[in-house]
């Protein structure tokens, strides 16, 4: 992946080949073929090739082709979070490809859905010039990234597992009060049965503090 602010078009297209590349080689049958289906899809594929990762500058990667990095480092560093927690003795529950399709997904619903993009251009010229250059888009119904990312995936008719799903809603940890439920039990019938979103929740975290910190000092 080439990673860089101000990717050139040229830049945003080998990104998104690359990624094709990577879900080829990832997974297989159905879903492989599914997956492919839904970011061949038009609306989709244009999303996934040249979304930001947010939506203002002060939070990470807020441009063209942003997203796209965003997720791939995410599972980068997943791989490199289980490691650590092998070595301190966490139970690793999960397979290598459910930590893969969770991190890929995590931010789905960041691509919109068949409706319409999640981030369109500022309109307001004052917040884009405080470093806002994308807003969350008026027309398409609002949902929770996590939310829309298991609605976009339905959509498509990608399955996936429960451990998968628990790995993108709580992806953002504490930072999200509908995770709460999930992540404060206080009974032990209530505990999390896997350890994949705690994975997902580290790496995600790290992965934006780089990001953030990457442009801050390039800025400087």
């Amino acid at each position: 992946m080439i990673e860089k602010p101000n990717l050139t078009e040229k830049e945003i297209v080998a990104n998104y080949q690359e990624f094709l590349a990577f879900i080829t080689s990832t997974f297989t049958g159905e879903r492989q073929e599914k997956l492919l289906a839904m970011y061949a899809d038009e609306a989709m594929g244009q999303e996934l090739a040249t979304a930001p990762a947010s939506l203002s500058e002060h939070f990470h990667f807020a441009f063209p082709g942003g997203y796209l990095l965003h997720v791939m480092r995410v599972v980068k560093c997943a791989f490199g979070v289980k490691k650590l927690g092998t070595a301190m003795g966490m139970n690793i529950d999960f397979t290598d490809e459910e930590m893969i399709f969770a991190a890929l997904h995590h931010d789905l619903g960041k691509l919109g859905d068949h409706t319409g993009p999640y981030y369109v251009p500022q309109m307001d010229n004052w917040k884009a010039k405080k470093g806002e250059p994308y807003q969350m888009n008026p027309n398409v119904q609002y949902m929770e990234v996590t939310d829309r990312a298991a609605f976009v995936l339905q959509h498509y008719g990608v399955k996936f597992t429960w451990k998968e799903y628990l790995g993108m809603k709580l992806a953002d940890g504490m930072y999200k009060e509908s995770a709460k439920t999930y992540l404060v039990g206080f009974r032990p019938e209530l505990y999390l049965k896997t350890n994949l979103p705690r994975i997902i929740h580290v790496a995600d975290y790290i992965a934006c503090r780089g990001e953030y910190d990457l442009i801050q000092l390039k800025s400087e």
